[in-house]
């Protein structure tokens, strides 16, 4: 009798039950699954975390150095804080108002040559001139 029970049991062992000695095939299936799907996601994880770098060197932003160390800092704090805040910066154009005021700056001097004032075209000075070195040149 238990030698017919045996043989009615393995008739009906599921596919995935493997005989001893034999390769177990839906643990080899599993364990390719989850190293492919691990390494997948961290794929997928670090792409989506470089999308603000990528979105500001296609759109040649100005300030790509701010937004290569807010994603650095991101990455390695895993402070989501630093990510969404390197993505508001990659995507507002911060408007450059740098360039405006130096064309009013080069127009003030070209107005003031042409009025005959004499005008010092070198830039900002780096140090200040002490009163010492104005008593030497009098």
């Amino acid at each position: 009798m238990e030698g017919g029970l045996r043989e009615t049991a393995i008739a009906h062992a599921p596919f995935f039950v493997t005989a001893p000695g034999e390769t177990d095939v839906l643990f080899t299936i599993v364990v390719w699954f989850v190293v492919l799907a691990v390494f997948g996601a961290g794929a997928l994880y670090l792409s989506l975390h470089a999308l603000p770098e990528r979105m500001a060197h296609h759109a040649n932003h100005t300030q790509i150095q701010l937004i290569s160390i807010l994603t650095l800092l991101a990455l390695f704090t895993h402070n989501n804080l630093f990510w969404l805040a390197a993505l508001v910066i990659a995507v507002v154009q911060v408007p450059d108002f740098y360039s405006p005021l130096q064309s009013i700056a080069q127009s003030v001097k070209a107005m003031a040559r042409n009025r005959g004032a004499v005008v010092d075209d070198s830039p900002v000075a780096s140090e200040p001139v002490t009163t010492q070195e104005k008593a030497k040149d009098v």
